[in-house]
């Protein structure tokens, strides 16, 4: 049975044993008219009465009561996270199977559409902002971030060119300098914000291709053409979207050379220095290294001072991927984890992952944004303005790929300001504490091991039990005690592999997790444990 409440003419259920999704009812749908009289188009379609409202966007008292509506909807949403499991009890295709495989021909009332969304995708959406979701990176949308988000819609600017949004433009080049004061990096960095480190990792990329501006890539291209291949280097650690990256850059999977790591999951530099030294040797051109601040299995820190040196060495561009831990670097003890990161040509932070922010926002600071935009811009008259030569009216558009720009400045400004530095230095000590304590607790358990060093606030480990030491076994065994820990609902848990072992990942970056959270993450690991052992 689920519990349910109700606010605004709404049915809010703080959980389901739904494993289907209920069909909605949608209004009758008639056969389109015929024209009665083809010969003549004026009068074709034309109806007899005055338009409906329908045709129309709402009213403002319309849509007043609407956002009141949904807002209360929202609040009853948040607060009863903490009752809900984490993941849906849905089967795949039950959703779709659930809605009508056509859009309605007439109006729908608000009222019904936002009771579907209640009764028919709530039921069947993981829910990111509970306090039991600690999967892949943990993050939450805060208030303030979620206020951000509806201004912005609201607003609908398009912030491409200053002359578009100088709002937008201007808040833009305010919230990344104030983030850029957070973490410490130097004065006289070009920041912009884009969707996902995956984009900024790509523009960074991209960049380094342009800098090597004796091939004239940009003009005549990579094919077809005498070239180097271009190589670029990146940890066996590193996340997909650096090697994505180089797949639509023309690199090609080859291009991008995967670096050993160390005991502690660090690119070998030693290995770096070898790898550069035999690509040069055989006639490739060596252009970038993208080192990781926060690896998406372990959190490791690359030795990113000393990858810089290899890179000033070489003239290589040297790209930051902080996407993930750069936030850290807020707490003054943990401002180590940019160690490097000022001697970089550019560096991304998704504010999205560990700072509170809504879905999506990525910074990216470059030191050259001249290259940056040499890079992509295009500029065609119907977009020039007056303002073009102004330093102080930046086109964002010529700094990557995207024409249409979307105002993410106001969450990521309204985020700071609600919080200030002190909340999101405390924010962040609190879930490093947790994962800390955690890791304490499995390192004394002689039926877990940790499986990598624990910096900030994820905890890799493995069930391992005295007397099972087949490998083959133990990664069976982690995988089903994974999979009853999230079966049972409370909690949501991912999985890596560590050295081609099989790991579980406790990730710490909700808002609403508290201590009882990582006792109770804890006691049902090893629930799980004993389950499949007794």
């Amino acid at each position: 049975m689920s519990s349910r409440t109700t606010t605004a003419g709404l049915c809010i259920r703080s959980d389901t044993d739904s494993a289907s999704v209920t069909e909605p009812v949608y209004p009758s749908r008639e056969p389109a008219r015929q024209c009665a009289n083809r010969g003549d188009m004026r009068t074709c379609g034309r109806s007899s009465t005055a338009p409906s409202a329908a045709m129309h966007d709402m009213d403002i008292d319309e849509f007043r009561r609407a956002a009141h509506q949904t807002v209360d909807w929202m609040a009853a949403y948040l607060g009863s996270l903490g009752d809900r499991p984490v993941l849906p009890r849905v089967a795949p295709g039950a959703l779709r199977g659930s809605l009508p495989p056509a859009p309605p021909e007439s109006h729908e009332d608000f009222d019904a559409v936002l009771t579907d969304v209640d009764r028919l995708l709530i039921p069947a959406s993981t829910h990111w902002q509970a306090p039991g979701f600690m999967a892949y990176f943990a993050s939450t949308a805060s208030g303030p971030g979620i206020l951000g988000e509806m201004l912005a819609a609201t607003l609908n600017a398009n912030a491409m060119l200053w002359r578009t949004s100088p709002a937008a433009t201007e808040l833009e080049q305010v919230a990344v300098d104030w983030l850029r004061q957070l973490l410490g990096l130097p004065e006289g960095l070009f920041g912009l914000i884009n969707d996902t480190a995956s984009t900024s990792t790509l523009c960074a990329l991209a960049a380094a291709r342009q800098a090597q501006s004796d091939l004239r890539i940009r003009e005549h291209g990579m094919t077809g053409r005498d070239l180097p291949r271009l190589r670029y280097y990146t940890s066996s650690e590193a996340h997909s979207s650096v090697e994505k990256a180089g797949i639509v850059l023309g690199f090609g999977q080859e291009g991008c050379r995967r670096i050993p790591v160390d005991n502690a999951f660090r690119m070998d530099v030693t290995a770096l220095r070898a790898a550069i030294e035999t690509d040069i040797a055989a006639g490739h051109r060596p252009v970038a290294v993208v080192a990781t601040v926060g690896t998406t299995s372990s959190t490791s820190v690359d030795p990113v001072a000393t990858i810089a040196a290899v890179c000033a060495q070489h003239r290589l561009w040297l790209h930051v991927d902080a996407a993930y831990a750069g936030s850290a670097a807020l707490v003054p003890e943990l401002r180590w984890v940019l160690d490097g990161a000022e001697l970089a040509d550019s560096v991304v932070v998704n504010p999205h992952k560990w700072l509170f922010t809504p879905v999506d926002c990525s910074v990216l600071w470059t030191r050259q944004p001249d290259v940056l935009r040499d890079a992509f811009s295009i500029v065609p008259e119907y977009l020039t303005s007056a303002q073009d030569a102004d330093p102080a009216a930046p086109s964002f558009m010529d700094y990557g790929v995207a024409l249409g720009r979307r105002f993410r400045a106001l969450k990521l400004w309204m985020v700071m300001r609600h919080f200030g530095a002190d909340g999101l230095a405390a924010a962040l000590r609190e879930h490093r504490a947790f994962a800390a304590t955690l890791a304490t607790r499995v390192d004394e358990c002689e039926d877990f091991e940790l499986m990598a060093p624990v910096p900030l606030s994820v905890v890799c480990l493995r069930a391992h039990p005295p007397g099972i030491d087949d490998e083959s076994h133990l990664d069976a065994l982690n995988a089903r005690v994974l999979e009853a820990v999230n079966a049972r609902g409370r909690f949501f848990l991912s999985h890596t592999r560590l050295r081609g072992r099989y790991v579980i990942r406790v990730a710490f970056g909700s808002l609403r997790a508290t201590h009882e959270h990582m006792d109770g993450v804890w006691d049902e690991l090893r629930a799980a444990l004993l389950a499949e052992t007794s």
